[in-house]
């Protein structure tokens, strides 16, 4: 058996669309998926992409994602890694490819010059914080994940007087 992690490319994208949902699927999320597969294109592999993915390939197939972006830590002064989604089809769990899609992550943040990787994950998912504690990982037991979406996030968005593409006015 032989794992592989490449980077994704644009011509992966219905791959990437698959893995997505089938992620959902098993985090019961199916119904939440609502992305356009061109505008997410635009996004991943356009002239400026807001996240990066890799693909896990067992044997040259296809078996599992990860995609992470960069966020900043203000108390570190330097970048991180963020992963977004991670998830290995469930006949490949076992195999070793969750670890190696983490190492490859852990390594380009070494290599980036990161001050960490980190990610959320659903609490009721044990064998997936069992996991990541065996690596290494600590639950952040003090911070609770934030989110303004949806028409909560444009009526935000509408209080600050700014206009899309132009500078917040006054805030």
């Amino acid at each position: 058996m032989t794992i592989s992690i490449r980077p994704a490319t644009a011509a992966d994208l219905p791959l990437v669309a698959e893995l997505i949902r089938d992620l959902a699927e098993y985090e019961k999320l199916a119904d939440e998926v609502r992305f356009d597969e061109t505008v997410m294109g635009e996004k991943l592999f356009g002239p400026r992409p807001y996240a990066e993915v890799v693909i896990g390939e067992i044997d040259g197939k296809a078996q599992g994602f990860a995609l992470f972006f960069h966020n900043f830590s203000t108390f570190e002064g330097k970048p991180g890694i963020y992963l977004e989604d991670l998830f290995v089809k469930p006949e490949a769990r076992g195999s070793g490819l969750g670890k190696a899609l983490l190492s490859h992550l852990a390594a380009l943040a070494v290599e980036r010059d990161c001050a960490r990787l980190e990610w959320s994950v659903l609490d009721w998912n044990e064998p997936a914080i069992g996991f990541y504690k065996s690596l290494g990982a600590k639950l952040m037991d003090e911070w609770t994940v934030m989110r303004v979406d949806g028409p909560a996030l444009m009526e935000l968005g509408l209080q600050s007087g700014a206009k899309a593409g132009n500078p917040v006015a006054n805030a």
